[in-house]
């Protein structure tokens, strides 16, 4: 696998993203959004964070993923490939950020994710204050969906998304393992229904594969980038 490559100097108020689009690469763009202010309160801790998102709850019921501690963060399938290996319910979203900041320090703390939870009808005044400008093309004629996904340390599968997609690390670190299109067959996908997350998902973990059982997989890693993401970078 090789490093996705790096672009710095770029700010968010003139983001070239039809040119990133494309040019048709992953792309690591360094400290874009360093001075949003969830970036900010990050920079302080965890409990910062957790306390100026909680700020913004606007009542609104979120879907909480909660995996028992064995699942290490992976949430994906049970062992007979039957059902999930975690639970998912609404819960309002203060009660679900409590439950993180509970087990902060906890080395064997349960798993919690919230996945792709629009900004606009959750936390509306949340986006108003971090996002990108709307007036940057493409988004002056075709306005972005602003989504945001919260945890503690989770992994998810690794999964194909139709959309183009600008991922803004704001808190703690994030690491992406990107795959080319050409390449799915390799990642093994898994059952069309039930998903851990409504798409198909590679049943390869990428922390320890199985070569045995996906020797392909191989092929898939030779063409991967990898792109680690700090607070601040996209």
């Amino acid at each position: 696998m090789k490093s996705a490559r790096i672009i710095e100097g770029l700010r968010a108020d003139a983001l070239p993203i039809q040119a990133l689009i494309d040019h048709g690469e992953p792309a690591i763009l360094k400290g874009v959004v360093k001075d949003w202010p969830l970036v900010q309160r990050g920079l302080q801790g965890p409990r910062a964070a957790i306390d100026y998102l909680s700020g913004f709850d606007a009542g609104r019921p979120v879907v909480g993923y909660t995996g028992a501690p064995e699942i290490g963060g992976r949430f994906f399938y049970n062992e007979d490939v039957s059902g999930l290996n975690f639970d998912a319910r609404r819960v309002p979203l203060k009660d679900f950020l409590q439950r993180i900041a509970d087990h902060l320090d906890d080395p064997d703390a349960p798993s919690f994710y919230i996945g792709s939870t629009d900004l606009e009808f959750f936390l509306p005044e949340l986006a108003s204050e971090n996002r990108l400008p709307a007036t940057l093309a493409p988004f002056d004629t075709h306005p972005p969906i602003a989504s945001i996904w919260i945890g503690n340390r989770t992994i998810a599968s690794t999964h194909y998304d139709f959309s183009n997609n600008i991922a803004c690390n704001l808190v703690g670190h994030r690491r992406f393992t990107l795959f080319p299109p050409d390449q799915i067959a390799n990642l093994h996908p898994g059952p069309l229904e039930p998903t851990p997350g409504g798409q198909v998902v590679s049943m390869v973990d990428l922390r320890d594969p199985d070569f045995e059982r996906f020797p392909s997989f191989r092929e898939a890693l030779e063409a991967a980038q990898v792109a680690e993401l700090e607070p601040g970078t996209c």
